[in-house]
């Protein structure tokens, strides 16, 4: 039995879209936070991605789902740093 190549271009191309999304809605969606609280904002991400991370760490051995996981991670991390950056601006 062969395996199949893997789809790197195309994985690659969601993984990037997915992180973007991820990113841009992190950093909106905490940014309208830290204008109410500071701390909402960084309880509500906590609890929002620990509460996914379980779920989608499952999917990371899924052929099409891994792509997911990665942009996921990415955009989350890139949110995160981006967010921080824009607050102690």
């Amino acid at each position: 039995m062969t395996r199949a190549e893997t789809p790197w271009g195309t994985g690659l191309t969601v993984a990037g879209f997915v992180a973007a999304v991820v990113g841009v809605a992190i950093v909106v969606l905490s940014l309208g936070l830290i204008r109410i609280h500071p701390l909402l904002a960084v309880g509500l991400n906590l609890v929002a991605v620990g509460g996914l991370a379980p779920t989608v760490w499952g999917w990371r051995r899924l052929p099409v789902w891994r792509w997911f996981v990665l942009g996921s991670g990415v955009g989350v991390a890139v949110g995160w740093v981006t967010v921080l950056a824009l607050a102690l601006s």
